[in-house]
């Protein structure tokens, strides 16, 4: 939703007489609706907002009609409001987010404006939320949980009595939104220039003119060079990046080096000179920093720390979800945080990690090192150089509009017929995205969802073209839970897991959309394996950002070099705990590499969950061997509880079950013998 809620804190009304005035004019077939909608009032009713009884007996109603209509009135007419303000954003943001030329420093300011701060007070203040907890119910996230038999107007419903749950004050929203905008832009503008980062023998490895955004980007290559034809140059590659993502953790990493291509830096001595004659990029910046050792001053923790100040804001506000923990689980994922690091644990101590990690081994012919917590080779795009992936992508698609143009073809391979094709291509809007990608959503039918990908000067590469197909999954979504679902009130899916589930699905058909790859028995069996891999990877990454939250609130006066070292102690804790065994490396900060955990609070716990629900869909898509009409079906349903959209879905509710027995039954097939090339 757009809207973010929180709760003013309101003085105690006594509603005893207010509640008997109304029950004796309606008489006692309205008493508990009366008692519940004056009560639910009350609680946010200030002394500012006028005479509360007055307001209830003018606006309690008791026609039903009239109440079906005003219901319905109350959706469309925040399907408006909600769609406008979302495209206010999107456009006041449009210089800062896409690569369509230089940006000026209004720019930024611009992005971090929220034109809907005030709307939700506002909605207080003109008696249109009072009107809505008057006459509709609010629930409680049990009761949401324990709902079998609602209807949809009944999820509908709670939906709109849900928004006024809180009452927020602008600063605050505002502050937040403020707090995001710059941490994400630190992170969207934070790149690598891989062609000067050495090699501990002080090599260079890596291409001239590669530069890689932190940390989507210097993962994605890690695991590109598992196809690296020299094992031992691929390896030495990896073992770089790996150096280059624990100094960003620590903030070792020289401020010099960071988007300059015209110094040189070893990250294992962390020495920094300028770049010799003709290795300097022709684009590089004029007024690029001179060769210097002095470390970033903990600038990805000052903005770590601002978005925790602007969460805990809301706290006072907030009874039910006293914390932005709280909240993220409760009222985000709508999912009980212990229930989330259940299945979380589930993955990372299953007696499966040391099975598939020996699977690892085989393949790799070596003990494993930290690096392979992204090891990619169980997929056949791990055997393939990805300079040829970008040859492939580059000729195919030059610019995001090529991409666009192809959208039809690609939906259709993923089993849309041609009608649903075409339906779909026509509302999502493609982007050339400054950072490495993301998918904004549309909230009013009339308007598009965009779906934004990295596009280089010389064309899309691969890593580009990889996030454009996991980003077209969470437009398919977007499309079908706007413009399809039933009630506008529902639009999305339960949580952010969802749709990043979606986006997995799509994702991994993104080399057979090339048409380079069908899956056999055995890449299907390899394909499990590798799901299984990424789960346990995230799932500890999911972790540390929970844990880092946790520490936070427990340390509300630290330092951003405090947070720097609690960050760096926790994420070498849950990898002593869950990864050392398998990977070595035991003191490693590795797992604090995520950007999420700088510019999206506490996101990270829903890419795991997103991995189990995506083989939850998958398993049920393979009942009828196209994802085009299931992920419709399963879009359609809508914003209702997690269980109750899975069970929708797939027949029964989110579980780790069916990842592990199948993993489990992976391992314990043998591979299928290699089939020999026809002559």
């Amino acid at each position: 939703m757009l809207i973010l809620a929180l709760t003013l804190a309101a003085a105690p009304v006594n509603t005893t007489k207010i509640e008997a005035d109304l029950i004796k004019k309606h008489g006692d077939a309205q008493k508990a609706r009366i008692e519940r909608g004056v009560r639910q009032v009350a609680a946010l009713w200030t002394k500012d907002d006028g005479d509360l009884g007055k307001f209830v007996a003018e606006n309690f109603i008791v026609d039903r009609q009239e109440l079906d209509d005003t219901f319905a009135r109350f959706e469309s007419n925040f399907e408006q409001l909600d769609g406008h303000f979302l495209e206010i954003s999107r456009e006041l943001g449009r210089p800062s987010d896409l690569d369509t030329g230089p940006t000026l420093k209004i720019d930024d300011a611009f992005k971090g404006f929220d034109a809907a701060a005030h709307l939700t007070e506002d909605l207080f203040k003109s008696k249109l939320g009072f009107v809505v907890l008057l006459n509709f119910p609010l629930t409680t996230l049990d009761e949401r949980l324990a709902a079998k038999d609602w209807t949809r107007a009944q999820w509908a419903q709670a939906r709109l009595a849900g928004r006024f749950s809180r009452r927020v004050p602008a600063d605050v929203i505002q502050e937040i939104t403020s707090a995001q905008a710059d941490a994400s832009l630190y992170i969207d503008s934070y790149n690598v220039w891989m062609h000067h980062a050495l090699s501990e023998k002080g090599e260079r490895l890596f291409p001239k003119g590669k530069r890689l955004i932190s940390h989507w980007n210097l993962r994605d290559e890690l695991k590109a060079n598992y196809a690296e034809p020299d094992k031992a140059v691929g390896l030495a590659k990896q073992r770089t990046i790996i150096k280059i993502m624990e100094r960003i953790v620590t903030q070792t990493i020289p401020a010099s080096v960071i988007n300059n291509p015209t110094v040189d830096w070893n990250p294992f001595t962390n020495t920094v000179v300028a770049a010799a004659a003709g290795t300097v990029e022709e684009n590089a910046p004029k007024n690029a920093a001179a060769p210097s050792t002095k470390p970033e001053a903990d600038v990805r923790y000052v903005n770590l720390l601002r978005n925790y100040a602007s969460q805990k804001k809301v706290d006072p506000f907030s009874p039910t979800a006293k914390t932005a923990i709280d909240r993220s689980f409760s009222n985000g994922a709508e999912m009980p945080e212990a229930r989330v690091k259940e299945l979380l644990v589930s993955v990372l101590s299953s007696p499966l990690v040391p099975r598939v990690a020996g699977e690892i081994e085989k393949k790799l012919g070596r003990k494993l090192e930290p690096a392979d917590l992204w090891f990619n080779g169980f997929l056949p795009r791990g055997s393939i150089p990805e300079t040829e992936l970008d040859a492939k992508v580059r000729a195919k698609y030059p610019n995001a509009d090529a991409f666009k143009k192809d959208m039809p073809r690609i939906l259709q391979g993923l089993g849309f017929s041609a009608e649903r094709a075409k339906y779909l291509s026509d509302r999502i809007i493609v982007d050339p995205s400054r950072g490495a990608g993301h998918a904004l959503q549309s909230a009013r039918r009339g308007d598009f969802p965009h779906l934004r990908t990295r596009v280089e000067a010389d064309g899309m590469n691969y890593k580009g073209y990889n996030i454009a197909v996991h980003e077209l999954g969470h437009n398919v979504e977007q499309v079908f839970s706007l413009y399809d679902v039933d009630h506008t009130l529902l639009q999305g899916v339960p949580n952010t897991a969802f749709t990043e589930a979606i986006a997995f699905v799509f994702q991994a058909k993104d080399l057979e959309l090339l048409g380079l790859s069908k899956p056999d028995a055995e890449q299907e069996r390899m394909r499990v394996l590798n799901d299984f891999w990424m789960t346990w990877e995230i799932a500890a990454v999911a972790l540390v950002d929970i844990e880092v939250w946790h520490w936070m609130y427990d340390h509300p006066k630290a330092t951003p070099e405090q947070t720097r070292k609690a960050t760096a102690e926790i994420a070498a804790k849950v990898w002593k705990q869950y990864c050392a065994p398998v990977l070595g490396g035991t003191d490693t900060p590795l797992l604090g590499i995520y950007s999420h955990m700088i510019s999206y609070p506490m996101y990270l716990f829903n890419y795991p969950l997103g991995h189990l629900i995506a083989f939850q869909i998958e398993e049920q898509v393979k009942k009828t061997g196209k994802i085009g009409p299931e992920i419709e079906r399963m879009s359609k349903f809508g914003a209702v509880t997690p269980d109750a959209w899975m069970i929708n879905a797939s027949g029964e509710p989110v579980s780790s079950g069916p990842l592990l027995r199948a993993t489990e039954a992976a391992l314990n097939t043998p591979p299928a013998p290699a089939i020999a090339p026809k002559k």
